[in-house]
């Protein structure tokens, strides 16, 4: 079931990412935007890399997280890969 949040560009559908808030229309979640931006990724930039977005959707995701930021960060960390997973030479 897809649900409307008080924003325009986010849904939560159940049937996508287990109900994580999503970009509406589109399976890209406001946490993979968000972790972009964290990267210093510019939202000018992420469009860049995710051309299905407009820049006001990136902007919205970032809003929503400004507003959200317990909720984002948690599903952050649920979708690290654990340190053991990852091949030594991508270490930091």
């Amino acid at each position: 079931m897809t649900t409307a949040t008080e924003y325009k560009y986010i849904v939560k559908d159940d049937a996508l990412l287990g109900g994580e808030p999503v970009i509406k229309g589109t399976r890209t979640s406001v946490r993979a935007i968000v972790e972009n931006w964290r990267l210093g990724l510019s939202p000018e930039e992420i469009v860049i890399h995710m051309p299905h977005l407009t820049l006001a959707q990136v902007f919205e995701a970032l809003s929503y997280y400004s507003d959200h930021q317990k909720e984002i960060n948690e599903y952050i960390e649920k979708n690290q890969i654990p340190a053991d997973k990852i091949h030594p030479s991508l270490k930091k």
